[in-house]
C-alpha cells in the first residue's frame, strides 16, 4: 500500500486519542492555576470508544481508496500510566476502474460532456478505484454545465452507478446525467440586460433617496444610491455580455474584480429569468460600497543594544475619489532615533530625524497617450501618481531634503504572474554635510562617499516581474520569483550634454546639482515545500547588483544595498553588516565611527540567502494561533571596489572568509487579520573579524571569554558595543 495512505489514514485517529505536542502540554502544566484552562493543551486521556471509532474511520478511508477488502485492528498497551495504541491495517487487494459506460438522454450534454471529459477525468480503465475520483467528476460535470448555459443544473443531476466483482478485484462504472424531472430537455440560457444597484455604504436605502441612473452600453442599468460612481468606470469590470450564453465562471470572474477595485464591501451577482417560456436572464448586481473616507494611525518602536526609535505615521485614503473606483491616498510620518550610549537629557541622545509627506493617486486602468486593451480578466490593473518630500537630519552631521515623483503602471498576465513599469521616476535632493564630516571623509580617503550624500538628480525607469505572489499564504509546494531592474540617468544625461556647469569633480550639473546614471538588479527566488500539517520549509536567495558608470563613479545613496534586518540576515540590525571584511575600527576615533553611524556599511553587491523552517505551536494562545520558526540565514554586501573602507572590495577567493552566517528562532502570532512576528537572531560567523575569531558562537556559553571579547570590542570600535544577538519585530512573513 501506497506510504502516503498510510499518512493520510493516520488523520482519521480522533485528535483526542493522538500525543500531546511536548510544547503546549508544558504550557498547559506550568501556567494554567486555580482552575484557569485558557493556555496550552491538556493532557490526551485515554478513551476506548474513540480507539474503535478511530479503527473504523481508518478502515473507511481504506475503501474509499479503492481497498474494499481492508481490515483493520486495533491493540493498546499501557505502561507507567501511560497508553499506546497500534493499528494494524491488512488493506487486501487493490480493485481498479475497467469499463465506464454512459446513461445520457440529452444529446446536446452529452456531447458537451464527452467533448470535454478529457481535460479533468479521473476515472480512466487501469486506475485505482477511488470514491474521490468519483466525487470530483460530478463536481466538474456540474461545473462544466454551470459555465456553458445551464443555468438551472443542479448536482442532483448526476449519478454514478457502481458494480464490482470481487473476484477480479475491478469496478465497472455508469455515469448518468439525468433530464429535469418534469421530463423536459436541459435549456441553455442566454443574457439579456444587467441591473446594477450601488446602495449607500450603510446598505440602508432611505424612502427620499433617489438613485443616479445611466445606461451604459444598451445593456448596464445602473441606479446608485450612493451618488458617488460613474458608470462607465465600473461597467469595464462586469463580465455579463448581452447575448452570451450564461456561465458560472463570468458571474464570478465579476464578483472577484469588483471586490478587487477595493472601493466595495458587498457584491452579489444573481440572476432572473425574463419569463417562464423563453431561456433569456436578466442579470442582477448588487453592491454595497465601503465606507468613502477613512484615517489610519501607525506606530512602530525599534531598539537594539544602544539605538531606540520610534515612527509615527497618519494616513488618509478616499476612495473612489473620481468616482472611477480611484484611491487617493495622503500620508504623513515622523521618525525619531536615540543613542543609549550618549550621555544627558533626552533631546542630547537623539541622533536622527525622519519626516515625510506623500499623496498619491491610483486609477483602476492603464492611462497612457494610446490605446491599451482591458486587462481587467485577469486582476485590476493600475496607474499609480505619487509625489513625496522628506527632511532626513542626522544629528547636526548630515542633512538632507528631497522631492520625489513618479508614474508607475501595475498589470496582471494571469492569476500568478504580475507586472510593474514604472516608466517615470524623479528625485531631486539637497544635502548638506558637516565639514568635520568631510574632514572625516577625505582623512580615511573615503571623500568618494560625498558623491552619495551630497545634492543630486535621480531620474530612474524600472521594470519588476513577479511570479506566484498570489500562493504565498498557502501551505503547498511551489516556488516564488521576483526581478527589478532599473535604468537610471540616461534621458538626464541627454540634458546634461546640453548644460555647460560642472561642480568640483568635474560632473555635469542639472538644476545645480549632479545626476546620475546606473544599472541596478535584484532578484529573490523562494523554494517552498510542505511537509504536512502546518509545517514548511523555505529556501530563499537574494541577489542583487548596482554599477555607476557616466557622469558620477558612484551609486546615488538610496539605491545601495545594506545588510541585516528583519527581512535580511536577521541576527544583525539593519545597516549594520558589511560591507564585506570592514571592521569599523578602520575609521580612527569614535568621532569618526559616530559620524558615519548608518552612512558607511552600505554596498554595491549584496547577496542573501535564508533557510526557515516553520511549525505549529498552540492553536489558541491569547486568541491567536501561535507558531514557530528555526532559520539560519548567510550572506553579505560588497562594494566592487575598495572606495576607501579596508576589506570591503567582494573578492571570489575569499568568499566564505567574507560570508556572515546567524541563526535563531521565532515566533508567529495569527490573528487572522495579520501575523505579529517576533524574530532572534544569533550571530554565528561574523566576517568583520579575522581567521578563527569570525566564529563567535563560541562565545554563546562562556560567559567570561564573552565579556573579555565585548570590552576589547568597545576598546576597537567605541562607542559601540558588541552584541551577539538581535531581536527583530515585524508585521507579517519575512518572506
Amino acid at each position: 500500500m501506497n506510504d502516503q495512505f498510510a499518512e493520510q489514514a493516520a488523520s482519521y485517529i480522533s485528535l483526542d486519542i493522538r500525543p500531546n505536542s511536548r510544547f503546549p502540554l508544558w504550557v498547559y502544566n506550568t501556567f494554567n492555576k486555580k482552575g484557569n484552562k485558557k493556555l496550552g493543551e491538556p493532557p490526551h486521556l485515554l478513551d476506548s470508544a474513540l480507539v474503535e471509532v478511530s479503527r473504523n474511520q481508518i478502515e473507511k478511508f481504506l475503501n474509499n481508496k479503492g481497498y474494499l477488502n481492508a481490515k483493520v485492528k486495533d491493540s493498546v498497551s499501557i505502561k507507567n500510566k501511560r497508553a499506546s495504541i497500534i493499528y494494524t491495517a491488512n488493506p487486501g487487494i487493490e480493485f481498479k476502474f475497467r469499463n465506464v459506460t454512459y446513461e445520457i438522454p440529452d444529446s446536446s450534454i452529452k456531447s458537451l460532456y464527452l467533448s470535454k471529459r478529457q481535460n479533468f477525468t479521473k476515472i480512466t480503465p487501469g486506475k485505482r478505484y477511488d470514491t474521490d475520483s468519483l466525487g470530483y467528476e460530478r463536481e466538474q460535470i456540474y461545473s462544466l454545465m454551470k459555465k456553458n448555459g445551464y443555468f438551472d443544473f443542479v448536482r442532483q443531476y448526476v449519478r454514478e452507478t457502481i458494480d464490482t466483482n470481487f473476484n477480479s478485484a475491478a469496478a465497472d462504472v455508469e455515469i448518468e446525467i439525468l433530464n429535469p424531472f418534469d421530463g423536459s430537455l436541459h435549456k441553455v440560457y442566454h443574457i439579456e440586460d444587467t441591473y446594477v444597484r450601488i446602495q449607500p455604504s450603510s446598505g440602508t436605502i432611505l424612502k427620499e433617496n433617489l438613485p443616479d441612473t445611466a445606461v451604459v452600453d444598451s445593456q448596464y442599468y445602473f441606479y446608485d444610491y450612493s451618488h458617488f460612481f460613474k458608470p462607465k468606470r465600473i461597467a469595464n469590470y462586469l463580465f455579463i455580455k448581452k447575448g452570451d450564453k450564461y456561465s458560472i465562471e463570468n458571474s464570478n470572474l465579476t464578483t472577484q474584480r469588483l471586490f478587487d477595485l477595493n472601493v466595495f464591501k458587498g457584491v452579489n451577482v444573481d440572476y432572473r429569468k425574463a419569463n417562464d417560456s423563453s431561456a433569456v436572464l436578466k442579470g442582477i448586481i448588487d453592491i454595497i460600497p465601503l465606507k468613502k473616507k477613512t484615517n489610519r494611525l501607525d506606530g512602530e518602536y525599534t531598539f537594539n543594544s544602544s539605538i531606540t526609535g520610534i515612527n509615527l505615521g497618519l494616513t488618509y485614503q478616499n476612495r473612489n475619489f473620481l468616482g472611477g473606483a480611484e484611491l487617493l491616498e495622503v500620508k504623513a510620518s515622523g521618525g525619531l532615533q536615540f543613542d543609549k550610549n550618549i550621555k544627558g537629557s533626552l533631546s542630547n541622545r537623539l541622533l536622527s530625524r525622519d519626516y515625510q509627506f506623500g499623496v498619491s493617486l491610483s486609477f483602476p486602468r492603464l492611462i497612457a497617450p494610446i490605446n491599451l486593451p482591458n486587462l481587467g480578466k485577469n486582476g485590476v490593473p493600475h496607474t499609480r501618481i505619487g509625489t513625496s518630500y522628506q527632511i532626513y537630519k542626522l544629528t547636526d552631521k548630515y542633512s538632507r531634503r528631497s522631492f520625489g515623483t513618479n508614474l508607475t503602471y501595475d498589470w496582471v498576465e494571469t492569476k500568478y504572474k504580475l507586472h510593474s513599469f514604472t516608466p517615470i521616476s524623479i528625485q531631486y535632493a539637497k544635502g548638506q554635510v558637516n565639514p568635520n564630516l568631510v574632514d572625516n571623509l577625505r582623512n580615511n580617503g573615503n571623500a568618494f562617499f560625498l558623491l552619495t550624500l551630497n545634492s543630486q538628480l535621480i531620474s530612474s525607469s524600472s521594470y519588476n516581474y513577479t511570479y506566484n505572489l498570489a500562493r504565498l499564504n498557502n501551505l503547498e509546494k511551489f516556488t516564488f520569483f521576483s526581478g527589478n531592474i532599473e535604468l537610471g540617468g540616461n534621458t538626464a544625461s541627454l540634458l546634461g550634454g546640453i548644460s555647460k556647469k560642472t561642480d568640483t569633480t568635474g560632473a555635469k550639473l542639472i538644476f545645480g546639482v549632479p545626476y546620475y546614471q546606473f544599472v541596478k538588479l535584484e532578484t529573490d527566488v523562494r523554494f517552498y515545500k510542505f511537509f504536512g500539517g502546518n509545517k514548511q520549509f523555505i529556501a530563499r536567495f537574494n541577489p542583487g547588483i548596482g554599477y555607476a558608470y557616466g557622469n558620477v563613479k558612484s551609486l546615488p545613496f538610496d539605491k545601495l544595498f545594506f545588510g541585516g534586518g528583519s527581512t535580511g540576515i536577521r541576527a544583525w540590525q539593519a545597516r549594520t553588516l558589511g560591507p564585506g571584511n570592514y571592521n569599523r575600527s578602520s575609521l580612527g576615533s569614535d568621532s569618526a565611527r559616530t559620524n558615519l553611524r548608518n552612512l558607511d556599511q552600505l554596498g554595491d553587491l549584496k547577496f542573501q540567502a535564508n533557510l526557515e523552517y516553520r511549525f505549529k505551536l498552540l492553536d489558541n494562545i491569547f486568541g491567536a494561533k501561535l507558531k514557530g520558526a528555526t532559520f539560519v540565514d548567510f550572506g553579505n554586501i560588497w562594494n566592487l571596489s575598495n572606495k576607501g573602507f579596508p576589506g570591503s572590495q567582494i573578492k571570489l577567493n575569499q568568499l566564505w572568509n567574507q560570508t556572515a552566517v546567524g541563526t535563531g528562532f521565532g515566533l508567529r502570532f495569527d490573528v487572522s487579520f495579520f501575523v505579529f512576528r517576533l524574530d532572534y537572531g544569533l550571530k554565528f560567523k561574523d566576517p568583520q573579524f579575522t581567521g578563527s575569531d569570525q566564529y563567535v558562537y563560541k562565545y554563546w556559553f562562556n560567559s567570561s571569554a564573552r565579556k573579555s571579547f565585548q570590552a576589547k570590542y568597545l576598546t576597537t570600535n567605541g562607542p559601540e558595543k558588541y552584541s551577539l544577538s538581535q531581536i527583530q519585530f515585524g508585521i507579517g512573513m519575512p518572506f
